[in-house]
């Protein structure tokens, strides 16, 4: 038996004697409700219908928020070192069945991780992620680190220096393990490529966790990463949060920098393209979201908007509209009804939560359309010209879907520039009333993999 109460002198974890609690069971910094939570995430069956796949993930360490992880680091009832080769071990039992890493850092993790415990224990100032192993997908620089976006086109590229998000992550004491896993250029809301084939869900191995952050996805869900980065045009982030039972973010453009992101976040694209936090909790997503947050030159959409969060007493008094549909799209009878408990919940918790769809959703998703299936496919083609028989199947079909649109002219952009800068403004003015909107995040759950069509309620 351990404890977690690792020794000034070595720099490990002490064998305990039977009187002492071992660190798993030593949770008095956590109050009752965090504390409940924590321990049922902990023992929370990862569920797979595929045999192949453990059926069980109790790995009690890897499965904390990152918040918690945090604290017990502070408090010295888990060691950096610890902690990391906790996910390395799940790490090295499951990625193989799930392929959600690409490329792991373990050795400058573990000089990390060695590092942040001398911190602890020389009691030095700590960031709010001191010690936290994280991930980030393939397409966020990182020194040393692949850089790819799932393509050919970029095979064995790796970045010479750390994005702005990526440096501001590790002053804050996270820990790189390595990067994750994407569909080739991010247009998939399914993870598959011809460099590092497909990655699997850890509730199912034979449904997709989502794309295009699904490599991101997967490992956080199945505890082999306590949070991390993703990016998100159209659902990359929230879909595979979706799809995986975590949490997810897309953040106002620019609010976290898209700065060292491939493909580029400019022109159109600035408009649709962010990076944003992932996570098991929405209390870890805050944390990520504050230690990455803030202006950065390189990003075109950034401006120096100093971050305010509303007190309890202000949230209360927000209102939250509420949709089980779009009106276009059916979702399923479990969808629905999720939407719906949590709107009683909400109600519950004392907010004022009404039945609210907001008007022109259709002609929203017609312009997301214009750019970037339209504007995309016109610059992934002179991009991909003469390389097509090293693209991957799911892009060759986004690219025959992006040629069968009449392209842009100057003019038609122009005219789906201004009517989305419209509709944007209609939004905001909805927003006046509803500032939270509950709504699906996709019709269906995880799909298996390679399925394009769906039958919902006949």
């Amino acid at each position: 038996m351990k404890c977690s109460q690792y020794s000034s002198s070595r720099g490990a974890a002490e064998e305990c004697s039977p009187r002492r609690k071992p660190w798993v069971n030593n949770r008095a910094k956590l109050t009752s409700s965090e504390g409940a939570k924590e321990k049922n995430a902990a023992l929370r069956p990862r569920i797979s219908l595929n045999t192949r796949m453990p059926t069980h993930v109790t790995d009690a360490p890897t499965l904390l928020s990152a918040v918690v992880m945090a604290e017990q680091i502070r408090q010295k009832q888990i060691s950096p070192v610890e902690l990391l080769d906790a996910h390395l071990t799940k790490i090295e039992r499951l990625n193989a069945q799930l392929n959600a890493f690409v490329h792991l850092d373990a050795d400058r993790a573990r000089t990390t991780a060695r590092a942040a415990e001398a911190a602890v224990l020389s009691r030095k100032a700590l960031g709010p992620l001191h010690g936290v192993p994280i991930s980030i997908k393939s397409s966020i620089e990182i020194a040393g680190l692949r850089c790819e976006a799932g393509t050919r086109l970029r095979q064995g590229f790796v970045a010479t220096h750390d994005a702005p998000l990526v440096s501001r992550l590790k002053n804050a004491g996270a820990i790189v393990l390595g990067v994750t896993n994407t569909p080739e250029f991010l247009m998939a809301w399914e993870t598959d490529n011809l460099l590092y084939s497909r990655t699997n869900s850890p509730w199912d191995l034979d449904r997709t966790p989502g794309g295009s952050s699904g490599g991101e996805a997967a490992a956080i869900s199945a505890g082999m990463s306590a949070g991390g980065v993703g990016s998100d045009g159209g659902g990359s982030i929230r879909v595979p949060a979706h799809f995986s039972g975590i949490c997810g973010l897309k953040p106002t453009p620019g609010r976290i920098p898209a700065t060292g992101h491939y493909p580029v976040s400019a022109g159109p694209f600035a408009l649709l393209g962010v990076v944003g936090p992932m996570a098991r909790t929405v209390g870890d997503v805050k944390v990520l979201f504050e230690a990455m947050q803030g202006a950065d030159d390189g990003d075109t959409c950034a401006a120096p908007v100093p971050l305010h969060w509303p007190s309890e007493d202000e949230v209360k008094k927000l209102r939250i509209g509420y949709f089980e549909d779009d009106g276009r799209t059916p979702v399923t009878t479990e969808t629905r009804t999720a939407v719906r408990t949590a709107a009683e919940a909400l109600r519950r918790a004392g907010f004022q939560v009404d039945a609210f769809r907001p008007p022109r959703l259709e002609e929203a998703r017609l312009l997301w359309h214009k750019f970037f299936v339209v504007a995309g496919g016109m610059l992934l083609r002179p991009m991909t010209k003469g390389r097509e028989h090293e693209l991957s199947p799911i892009l060759k079909q986004f690219l025959e879907w992006s040629a069968a649109e009449r392209p842009h002219t100057g003019e038609s952009l122009l005219d789906a520039w201004i009517r989305r800068d419209t509709a944007r403004a209609q939004f905001f003015a909805q927003m006046q009333k509803y500032p939270i909107l509950l709504c699906p995040a996709a019709a269906i759950p995880a799909f298996r993999h390679g399925e394009r069509s769906w039958t919902i309620d006949g």
